[in-house]
């Protein structure tokens, strides 16, 4: 049986993964005009929540996933912010 952990490590690798080819694209192209701002207003208030419960819990791999979602959907929502 998997230890819980390392389940949450594992889920944490994909979806963590699947925000990399949006900042690669969103860094190649500065073009962010299909993507939704509230959209991602909302999600990078979310993670940012699941951060701190993970904090609170001392859950590292909610605290791991969590924190680097959160830097690379910054990123995105940056270049939205700042698009001309």
């Amino acid at each position: 049986m998997l230890h819980p952990d390392l389940l949450g490590y594992v889920a944490a690798f994909f979806t963590t993964a699947s925000f990399v080819p949006q900042v690669l694209k969103t860094l190649q192209t500065r073009d962010t005009r299909a993507i939704s701002l509230w959209m991602y207003l909302l999600f990078c208030t979310g993670v940012a929540l699941w951060a701190v419960y993970g904090i609170l819990l001392s859950a590292w791999p909610i605290i791991l996933a969590n924190g680097v979602t959160l830097l690379l959907a910054l990123i995105v929502l940056w270049h939205k912010l700042t698009e001309t």
